[in-house]
């Protein structure tokens, strides 16, 4: 199938923007390739070293078998990496019997949203995916390894660990997933109880049956977040095996596929013939294809902040008209919650991502020959794993989809376009996801209520402040200001005000969570207030229009452009659970249009 002229046009033109930069990354990364493996250079001492507590250390001394590193961001608090605890000693065994070495090169950071949503270490989260990058290119610069296996699933766990893949771009690099957990009790019955607490329909009780039911086992959360948008990427980008993102941990195929990928990741080392440096997967149609699934499936928002961070790495530029244009030309074939009842389990059963692939090539919406960690393009992504004993075979995945109200053909998709908008006007420049938003929504006019903070808006939903529609403007909310943290615990609140027959609005120079959407949303407005962006000078009672279809966000007053800008007080943001530290990396975060970045 030709592929789509607007697919080739975007990509023409990252190519054109990334062109300096691009260059400078592949002349450096095959600087650090030429030498070949790195091991080899090592001192006798230095090896010795590397080698003192390995059971391994004579064939690592004296053969020149590949050495696998791998990153892990194990932890066991949060459920999506809590499998990842024995995947050392599998990944061990599966090296020998692949005829490599492995060591565990280092570990990250993960923290859970889920836990610190709406709490201070909220502010220390975006900025946990340059800590990311920062470990894990600690854990790398030992020099030793001829390939690289990732441990991460979450949030800024993936993308972090991708802006060091990318740095290390000389380096093969596989992601290896854990799965997501069964599914407990459905996502929206969740989100009803949470709205039920939030207006005093239920107690606490209620609320902690209700959650304790939904997020119940190992794995990741079953709704389409950030961490299963996150999954998506790594096999649309060619870093996962595929048909391996949605295979639910602790069972025998998981197992086997995480032996796989060891296997692949001893086969394209620089000491055979089918060296893949992480670098030459990760170009501009790699970006461009993670892109089109991110639209497709009606992914987080979160990646339009971390996509351009991931991609800096690798000499790639990307602007977030790159993501309105493509999806304005790719259809929404996925409903899965919260733009939908069914989670991440029923979307893998209906076909998933294997699916979505042969359907994406076939409409020619996806560069079909990039490189992948297969070696074969991405022709290999339309197949799925399945057990041959103890071992995997790839088949031809679905071909039809297996639940309509799931997952449809590109020919017949739930929306022609993926629902993500760029908006520009006197209040800034952001993005909306509206591929939940009912339509009569896609356009809000109202009078605005400016706060500072998420609390003061539940206080003032507490005591009855909002009667009429209203645009809630939460500022100084930005990466310079106090770190960008999501404002998920607001969506329950702004719920129930649109239940209540009100037309309701967000407007923020901060996050939403990937698990947001009925509720239009403006987000990642910037220039941000701390830095006396627009959002500074808005005050209560200013008529503010939200235009999703025509992509317009304006402040209406007539004298807008004239006022001062308000200043940021930052007191309460920047000190308790931490934040002391990260003063240095507030200082120097880039803006969300560029990804909010401190090492990229």
């Amino acid at each position: 199938m030709t592929l789509h002229a607007m697919i080739d046009r975007v990509t023409d033109r990252i190519r054109e923007r990334s062109h300096d930069s691009r260059s400078a990354y592949l002349a450096k990364i095959a600087r650090a390739a030429q030498d070949g493996p790195a091991r080899a250079h090592l001192s006798c001492g230095n090896q010795a070293h590397a080698y003192a507590a390995m059971d391994d250390k004579v064939d690592m001394a004296t053969t020149r078998k590949p050495n696998i590193g791998i990153v892990t961001a194990y932890n066991d608090m949060l459920s999506a990496h809590q499998p990842f605890e024995r995947y050392p000693d599998v990944i061990r065994a599966a090296g020998r019997a692949a005829g490599a070495t492995v060591q565990v090169a280092g570990g990250v950071p993960a923290m859970c949203d889920g836990v610190t949503q709406g709490r201070p270490g909220m502010e220390l989260s975006l900025f946990s995916r340059d800590v990311i990058a920062l470990a894990a290119g600690v854990a790398l610069s030992h020099d030793c390894f001829d390939s690289a296996l990732y441990l991460g699933v979450c949030d800024k766990i993936v993308p972090g660990l991708i802006i060091s893949a990318a740095t290390f771009g000389h380096i093969p690099a596989v992601f290896v997933p854990a799965g997501p957990m069964p599914s407990g009790l459905p996502n929206d019955e969740k989100s009803k109880v949470r709205q039920q607490f939030a207006t005093g329909e239920v107690g606490r009780d209620e609320l902690m049956k209700a959650e304790m039911a939904s997020y119940h086992s190992a794995g990741t959360c079953t709704f389409y977040g950030t961490a299963n948008t996150n999954q998506m990427l790594m096999e649309f980008m060619g870093l996962h095996l595929p048909g391996s993102s949605f295979v639910n941990p602790n069972t025998p195929l998981r197992e086997a596929l995480t032996v796989a990928a060891v296997q692949r990741a001893a086969q394209i080392t620089n000491l055979g013939n089918e060296y893949t440096p992480a670098g030459q997967v990760l170009d501009e149609r790699a970006f461009v294809n993670g892109i089109v699934g991110l639209m497709a499936t009606g992914g987080s928002t979160n990646l339009v902040l971390h996509l351009p961070a991931m991609a800096r790495a690798a000499g790639v530029i990307i602007d977030i008209a790159d993501f309105h244009d493509l999806s304005e030309n790719v259809p929404l074939m996925a409903r899965v919650y919260p733009n939908g009842l069914a989670d991440v389990n029923h979307f893998h059963a209906a076909g998933g991502l294997g699916y979505m692939i042969g359907q994406l090539l076939e409409a020619g919406l996806l560069h079909p020959d990039v490189k992948t960690i297969t070696g074969s393009g991405l022709d290999s992504y339309v197949r799925e794993p399945k057990l041959d004993g103890d071992t995997i075979r790839w088949e031809d995945g679905a071909r039809i989809t297996l639940n309509d109200r799931i997952l449809r053909p590109a020919s017949d998709p739930f929306a022609a376009t993926g629902g993500l908008k760029q908006l520009q006007g006197n209040l800034g420049r952001g993005v909306i996801k509206i591929s939940a938003v009912a339509p009569e929504r896609h356009l809000i006019e109202a009078r605005a209520r400016v706060f500072q903070d998420q609390e003061s808006v539940k206080t003032a939903f507490r005591a009855g402040e909002f009667t009429e529609d209203t645009i809630v403007v939460v500022r100084f909310q930005g990466p310079r200001a106090n770190g960008m943290p999501e404002l998920h615990s607001l969506t329950p609140t702004l719920a129930v005000l649109q239940d209540r027959g009100l037309k309701v609005a967000l407007v923020t120079d901060g996050r939403m969570s990937g698990a947001s959407g009925k509720v239009p949303a403006a987000i990642h407005v910037s220039p941000e207030a701390a830095m006396g962006g627009p959002l500074a000078r808005l005050r209560d009672g200013d008529r503010v229009r939200l235009d999703a279809a025509n992509g317009t966000l304006e402040c209406l007053e007539a004298d807008f452009d004239t006022r001062d800008a308000a200043v940021f007080d930052p007191k309460g943001s920047h000190e308790g659970l931490g934040r002391e530290l990260f003063a240095a990396f507030r200082a120097n975060a880039g803006p969300a249009t560029e990804g909010a970045g401190v090492v990229v």
